[in-house]
C-alpha cells in the first residue's frame, strides 16, 4: 500500500457505486413468468411499477404466488438507485484482514456496526448483514459486466440467528440471468439451488416477453 492508501469508506463506496442500477427515470415493466419448482410448473404475468412495487397476475396456487413476488420484490429492491449517503451515511468504515483471493473485508460501525462487507475488483463479493431478526450472509462469485455497472451472476446465500450463530434453513445457490431491454438490464432467469434436509430443492423463475410499462413523462 502506498502511504496515499484511500479510506476503507471511500474503498467501499467506489464498489458500492459500480452495482448496476435503474435510473430515476425508470418506468417499470411487465414480463410473463415460469416458475418452476421440483416437479411442478406455473405460468403467470408479472408487472414491477415505476415505483418499484411488485404485482404477481394468473396464478391461482398461493405458495406459487407468494415465491414469485417474492422474487419480484427482490429484483427490484437491489435495482434501486439511492446514493451512498441515503444508505451508509450513518455508518463508519474500517479495514479488516484481506483473504488469500486478494478480497478486503470492511468492516462497519454506527447504525449498522456488525455487519461486515468484503471487496475485490471493484466489486462487493461478500455482504454479512442484520436484517430483520436475522443475519444473513452472501458471497458473489462472479458478475455480468453491463458497462454501467455490475450485477451478480452466481452467488449463495445462507441465514443465522444472530444471538446463538445456528443456521436456519439451507444455503440456497443463485444463478442469475439478463437481457437488455431499451436501455435497461432486467433479469430474465433465476435458478434458485437449496439443500434441505440433504435433499435439493430447485426453483426456477423465467421471465419472458419483457415490456417497459410506458413513462408517465
Amino acid at each position: 500500500m502506498t502511504a496515499t492508501q484511500i479510506s476503507a469508506q471511500e474503498f467501499f463506496r467506489a464498489a458500492y457505486e459500480n452495482r448496476y442500477t435503474w435510473d430515476r427515470n425508470f418506468p417499470g415493466y411487465t414480463a410473463d413468468i415460469t416458475y418452476k419448482v421440483d416437479e411442478q410448473v406455473f405460468t403467470g404475468k408479472i408487472r414491477i411499477n415505476a415505483n418499484l412495487k411488485a404485482e404477481v397476475f394468473e396464478i391461482e396456487d398461493e405458495q406459487a404466488k407468494q415465491a414469485i413476488h417474492n422474487q419480484a420484490w427482490e429484483i427490484a429492491i437491489h435495482r434501486i438507485r439511492r446514493s451512498f449517503e441515503e444508505t451508509h451515511g450513518a455508518n463508519t468504515f474500517s479495514y479488516g484482514s484481506t483473504d488469500e483471493t486478494g478480497a478486503v473485508e470492511i468492516i462497519l460501525g454506527g447504525k449498522s456496526e456488525g455487519d461486515k462487507y468484503k471487496v475485490h475488483n471493484n466489486v462487493v463479493s461478500l455482504v454479512h448483514r442484520h436484517i430483520h431478526g436475522v443475519v444473513v450472509t452472501i458471497n458473489t462469485f462472479s458478475t455480468h459486466d453491463t458497462e454501467e455497472g455490475y450485477l451478480p451472476h452466481t452467488y449463495d446465500s445462507v441465514y443465522h440467528d444472530p444471538k446463538t450463530g445456528e443456521q436456519k434453513g439451507g444455503r440456497s445457490e443463485f444463478v442469475d440471468e439478463y437481457e437488455k431491454v431499451d436501455d435497461y438490464f432486467i433479469l430474465n432467469r433465476r435458478e434458485i439451488s437449496t439443500e434441505t434436509e440433504g435433499q435439493p430443492s430447485i426453483q426456477e423463475f423465467t421471465f419472458s416477453n419483457i415490456k417497459l410499462l410506458e413513462s408517465a413523462a
